[in-house]
């Protein structure tokens, strides 16, 4: 995707604005995780376990973005690749504990109880998320940054799931539909290992920089990842 150039003093002013809105993120995930991990023990709820791990795996990819943009790695296409590749293994891990925890679930017929704490929580990600996502996505056009685009998808895939936990929360509390859980965490758990593959081949490093041509950024992009 072709973008203008932008001075150099722009484009550190928009990295600012994409660190600031990652400590936001880091913030608000360390809260979600703790709640949705807290409140998936004491229900029994392997979705809200899989997805308190999900918002620490995005927490994570908050701090790196923030150690992306800070000091000379500010113009660095090879800071942002492997962001890409820590991001992935952090999916790898989480993919098969939930993976194998919901077939457990499903097998022995787990009721797990109801959660409205949960349930709260979820309906927050689906309000807050996709705010984020587009805001970040915004600023990746603006900086050609893969890592920051790459984030913001995280952040609407976190809205997604969270929908996806809602129904099955609701599912629980309402209908006594119990198999909605562990339903959902493998549907966390297959979405993670997509993301995991995605983020570990590279897919979507190939934006445009708009400092290419301004005579200042040694930020052109030179890897396999872009030949196309």
């Amino acid at each position: 995707m072709a973008v203008a150039t932008i001075t150099r003093d722009r484009y550190e002013l928009l990295a600012g604005r994409v660190k600031l809105l990652s400590w936001f993120s880091l913030a608000w995930m360390t809260v979600e995780g703790g709640v949705a991990i807290g409140a998936g023990i004491a229900a029994g709820s392997i979705a809200l376990v899989g997805f308190g791990l999900d918002s620490a795996i995005e927490g994570f990819a908050s701090v790196i973005i923030i150690w992306r943009f800070t000091g000379r790695r500010v113009f660095s296409h090879a800071a942002e690749e492997r962001a890409q590749r820590l991001v992935a293994v952090q999916f790898f891990l989480l993919a098969p504990y939930v993976g194998v925890e919901s077939v457990r679930a499903l097998v022995g017929g787990e009721h797990p109880q109801a959660s409205w704490v949960g349930v709260a929580l979820a309906v927050a990600s689906v309000v807050l998320m996709p705010v984020l996502a587009v805001a970040k996505q915004r600023l990746a056009d603006q900086l050609g940054s893969a890592a920051t685009a790459g984030e913001g998808r995280q952040n609407m895939l976190c809205a997604y799931l969270a929908g996806a936990l809602l129904l099955g929360l609701l599912g629980n509390a309402l209908l006594g539909a119990w198999w909605l859980d562990p339903a959902v965490g493998l549907l966390i758990a297959s979405v993670a290992v997509k993301e995991g593959r995605e983020a570990w081949r590279g897919e979507g490093c190939c934006v445009s920089s708009p400092l290419d041509g301004t005579g200042f950024a040694g930020d052109a992009c030179h890897d396999d990842c872009c030949a196309h």
